[in-house]
């Protein structure tokens, strides 16, 4: 069970006012099979879950609640003179 899937699923079909229904119809699955997803009952097959990430307007790595890491915090001062440095830390 991938953690957090199914309340994500169910926000993003809200977020868009859509009904399962309506979600199904442009997926290619029953409405009860949405319920189940919302539920936690099931999880989608990885095309179904391409097509919900596309329908939904968000990432599939944001409904499988995977985290991208933050762009490295340091800088390089290597070759830099000693004014450079101090410079560049009062910019920042």
């Amino acid at each position: 069970m991938i953690k957090g899937l199914a309340s994500k699923l169910k926000k993003k079909r809200q977020e868009l006012n859509l009904s399962r229904k309506m979600v199904a119809e442009n997926i290619g699955v029953s409405a009860s099979v949405i319920a189940d997803y919302e539920s936690g009952y099931g999880e989608p097959s990885l095309k179904v879950l391409m097509k919900l990430a596309t329908l939904y307007k968000c990432s599939t790595d944001y409904l499988l609640g995977i985290e991208k890491t933050a762009p490295s915090q340091t800088i390089d001062v290597t070759g830099l003179s000693a004014d450079q440095i101090s410079a560049l830390r009062n910019l920042i």
